[in-house]
């Protein structure tokens, strides 16, 4: 664990690449954050001598700090509320690219982590990679047996690199919140906690193809989206072997048009295989930026890159269903109800109060196309909604906010008139009546009941474990207690033990005496 003076030597260091590009105003000037905490910000501009007057650079500040802030950076992307309004728009844009490593190291690294030589398991790799990012590098190669496939192989020392850079994180984390106030609602250490797991899981490419494989089962039913096919005889821990995948990315609108693609589908395709995976299967692809996204011959989505994925119990999928489509159709009482209900806000509040505020945030964007609303001025008002009502940071819903932002950006270039809440709205109407319907309800109590009456034969064998039946030779009745002089009793002291002591000889030579003359 390392020394607490080493966490300061960091943070020293990562403060002053940010104070120089400006990236630490918006705390400073944030009344809403701890005073301390104001006070070191300041410091660390004052100490580069920069002003605040400018332009702040936050995407530029954490790519120069390293591979691990550039994934703080995107995952604070997600955190308005905790970063600011501006931060985050501005860390959108950061793009999770590197210089790449020599060639030569990723054929060692191959070679090493399979315990073989590369032309055993690829006939042919392209040294040239065609992604660099700041976990992994992507190559496209040629097994033996004549396929081509996507070869993504960990950077040597990155798995080291980010264990150094996520203590400190955790350590500034601790004691930001203990400063107490609005830094304690926002709960820092949680989200560097999920911060922590989300790169964990990167960093073993085994639990990317893993989260490919099962995806690609929950979306096996749905026209028109698809997963790559993984390699598992070519991928290990430090290296992923995928299908390779010809289209064209989703960002490349003209060249789609060329090709003779309706964009307006596309972009409908798009937001409904988002919701097949968030409400109805509970696990979605939650890294759906521009470059994970493919568009084949004949219009399939075809998604890349699961090293970030969420998930969503099924009594949270039912609030979020409820939610959206409060939203859409104008029920904000039964929207606020089921924030009140999940827990999401404090029992103090007044559920009517919390309705009225939501309806102040929702009425102006129904019946718009997105690119007639501020998404700015919703952002705001649903994180003035939080902070007014004590609302505290929920994890699960922070990665889906992610995606369902990017969702929406890349619909909306597909196709600037699109309306999310219109068209999200037939597809959350049919969930809800199949998922909460009578019949859902009355299978979900059958099936309750049935696993209750299943689970009774191993309770009973447990209660018998812990209470066995009596049996054997039978039992004893019970017998006096007899106090022994041997006994400490409160208040004796070695005047009682003597007098005990000389009774009993006494009793014992008059006994001894009796049976003698006799």
């Amino acid at each position: 664990m390392p020394s607490p003076a080493l966490h300061l030597v960091r943070l020293a260091r990562w403060g002053v690449t940010l104070a120089r590009r400006r990236a630490l105003v918006g705390i400073e000037n944030d009344p809403n954050a701890p005073a301390a905490l104001r006070r070191l910000v300041r410091l660390a501009r004052l100490a580069t001598l920069t002003g605040k007057a400018g332009p702040r650079d936050y995407a530029g500040a954490f790519r120069a700090i390293g591979p691990a802030a550039i994934k703080l950076g995107q995952s604070l992307a997600t955190r308005p509320d905790l970063v600011g309004e501006e931060a985050a728009n501005n860390l959108l844009s950061l793009q999770d690219s590197l210089p790449p490593v020599p060639f030569g190291e990723i054929k060692a690294s191959i070679e090493s982590s399979f315990g073989q030589p590369i032309d055993k398991l690829f006939a042919e790799v392209d040294p040239e990679p065609v992604g660099a990012a700041s976990i992994a590098q992507v190559h496209k190669g040629v097994t033996t047996d004549g396929r081509s496939v996507a070869i993504k192989v960990l950077r040597p020392g990155i798995r080291e690199k980010f264990a150094r850079d996520i203590q400190t994180y955790e350590w500034a984390a601790a004691y930001v919140e203990a400063m107490g106030g609005e830094a304690s609602r926002l709960r820092p250490r949680l989200t560097i906690a999920n911060f922590k797991r989300w790169t964990n899981s990167e960093l073993d490419l085994r639990r990317e193809a893993a989260s490919a494989s099962e995806l690609a089962e929950q979306m096996a039913g749905v026209p028109g989206y698809r997963i790559p096919a993984v390699d598992w005889d070519r991928t290990n821990g430090r290296v992923l072997t995928v299908e390779w995948i010809d289209g064209i990315k989703i960002s490349r609108t003209q060249e789609l048009r060329a090709r003779g693609h309706d964009l307006a589908a596309i972009s409908d395709k798009l937001v409904i295989s988002f919701l097949t995976q968030a409400i109805s299967a509970g696990f979605f692809h939650a890294d759906m930026h521009q470059g994970n996204l493919f568009v084949e011959d004949d219009g399939t989505i075809v998604a890349i890159d699961f090293g970030i994925m969420g998930r969503i119990d099924r009594r949270a999928r039912q609030w979020l269903a409820e939610i959206l489509y409060g939203l859409t159709t104008g029920n904000y009482q039964r929207v606020a109800e089921i924030h009140f209900e999940a827990q999401y806000v404090p029992s103090y509040h007044s559920v009517g109060e919390f309705a009225t505020a939501l309806r102040a945030v929702g009425e102006p964007m129904r019946g718009k196309p997105v690119k007639e609303l501020s998404v700015g001025q919703m952002l705001d008002g649903l994180f003035a909604i939080t902070r007014d009502f004590d609302m505290q940071t929920q994890p699960h819903l922070l990665l889906l906010q992610k995606t369902m932002v990017m969702v929406e950006g890349i619909a909306t270039q597909l196709n600037p008139d699109i309306n999310m809440w219109d068209t999200a709205a037939p597809y959350v109407r049919s969930w809800i009546r199949d998922e909460l319907g009578p019949e859902a309800a009355l299978a979900d109590r059958l099936k309750q009941d049935t696993e209750t009456l299943l689970r009774l034969p191993g309770l009973i064998r447990r209660l018998e474990e812990k209470f066995p039946p009596k049996g054997g030779a039978p039992e004893t009745p019970p017998l006096p207690v007899i106090p022994l002089v041997t006994d400490k009793r409160e208040g004796r002291g070695w005047p009682g033990y003597a007098a005990a002591a000389l009774a009993g000889a006494g009793a014992v030579w008059g006994a001894l005496m009796v049976g003698w003359i006799g």
